[in-house]
């Protein structure tokens, strides 16, 4: 938990707030990166399935022991702080989100190696869309 001063209207308050990360178990779908670190493009099966599962994570490919970060929120993906095959560390930074006018940094839930990243900047994103996966 954190612990914020916000003033509304002239008065103040001091807020809690416990910062949370969305991801999709492995064992319902594990996924790995594509060679050039982006979803596939638009194919009609991937596009089928994508609407079916309401993520973009249908298109990609199978992979065992792969953690997928997933959006919080919806939003839009304002910078991408790591690059596929990077090491993070748990806490890092890896994407900053534009969510109701404000910036939310995401971070790495676990420390691991950036598999795949299917987001790029200016991309707009709803809650559950993967972020990157990490081995």
């Amino acid at each position: 938990m954190k612990k914020f001063i916000v003033t509304v209207n002239g008065n103040r308050y001091e807020v809690e707030v416990e910062e949370v990360t969305v991801s999709v178990p492995a064992a319902q779908a594990a996924t790995a990166a594509p060679e050039a670190g982006t979803i596939p493009k638009d194919s009609d099966a991937a596009a089928k399935a994508g609407n079916a599962a309401g993520s973009q994570t249908s298109g990609l490919p199978k992979t065992e022991g792969a953690y997928r970060l997933a959006v919080p929120m919806p939003g839009t993906i304002l910078d991408i702080r790591v690059r596929a095959g990077q090491e993070v560390r748990k806490g890092q930074v890896v994407a900053i989100l534009e969510a109701m006018k404000m910036e939310n940094e995401i971070l790495a839930p676990k420390d691991g190696i950036v598999a795949g990243i299917y987001v790029s900047k200016n991309q707009q994103v709803n809650t559950g869309d993967i972020i990157m996966t990490l081995d």
